[in-house]
């Protein structure tokens, strides 16, 4: 192999490296280049040569840059690793088989929570996200509120600035409320609050957390109010949570579905 052709390889692998280890929203070209030991013109030929490949992409509206879906795609076979789907579903069995009760498996997706999956209890519920590839506006639901307690703070806030008035529009939260709520969800660890916006439901939500301490999905139950009440809610709670760190621990960081849901669904949901 000619030395150019190895001296360019070893430039596209250190980019994704640099990508891979900076901000998942993107880095500007001469962060990239600074970050990579290299000038700014090589770093941008090296971009060009990877976004042709389907490695990086461009953030629309913007000069940054990050890995695409076809880089995590290949990350994801390469690592021989289920998707959050896959290694989720034993859980949400456990759960159901446990706690006789509906259980779901909730992912992010932009500024609303998409159902992934879910197991059905003996009870007849009605839910928030309904049947799997649902989504409700990140802050309705038990599970959909603790992936938003979880998020980093700037990603949080401009979350909640763009979703209050959607949960206004569904009888939910003012901003106030849902800010208080969001404190309780990150002092107790799990999303307990039963409005009254579907009577006679209730549910319990507790994030699951990649190794940064950051959500990407939730494990949540719906069930019958009375079934949560007493001692049997915190049960119920650490079951969740024991199971959330075990998924947790398994998380690829490399799953697409993490970033892009509906391909996991196959949907065209956005």
């Amino acid at each position: 192999m000619a030395e150019d052709t190895v001296s360019g390889v070893r430039r596209s692998l250190n980019l994704l490296k640099v990508l891979g280890a900076g901000d998942p929203q993107g880095m500007r070209l001469t962060d990239i280049a600074v970050e990579g030991d290299m000038s700014q013109p090589s770093a941008h030929r090296a971009l060009k040569a990877l976004m042709a490949e389907g490695f990086v992409e461009q953030v629309e509206a913007s000069r940054r840059y990050r890995l695409a879906l076809d880089f995590f795609v290949l990350a994801a076979r390469a690592a021989h690793a289920g998707g959050l789907r896959g290694t989720a579903r034993p859980a949400l069995l456990r759960l159901s088989s446990t706690l006789s009760d509906s259980v779901f498996l909730l992912v992010r997706n932009g500024f609303d929570a998409v159902c992934l999956d879910r197991v059905e209890g003996p009870f007849p519920i009605r839910t928030f996200t309904g049947d799997i590839g649902g989504k409700v506006p990140l802050g309705i639901g038990q599970g959909s509120l603790a992936i938003l307690s979880y998020l980093p703070e700037d990603e949080r806030e401009t979350i909640i600035r763009f979703n209050v008035p959607r949960l206004l529009d569904r009888g939910s939260f003012d901003e106030v409320g849902l800010r208080m709520e969001i404190e309780t969800v990150r002092r107790t660890g799990f999303a307990g609050l039963n409005t009254g916006l579907i009577p006679g439901m209730a549910g319990v939500g507790v994030p699951i957390l990649d190794t940064e301490g950051r959500a990407v999905a939730a494990l949540s139950i719906g069930t019958l109010s009375n079934r949560l009440e007493g001692d049997r809610l915190p049960l119920v709670v650490a079951l969740l949570q024991k199971e959330a760190r075990e998924i947790g621990r398994q998380l690829n960081p490399f799953d697409p579905t993490l970033r892009y849901p509906a391909r996991s669904l196959g949907t065209g949901a956005a």
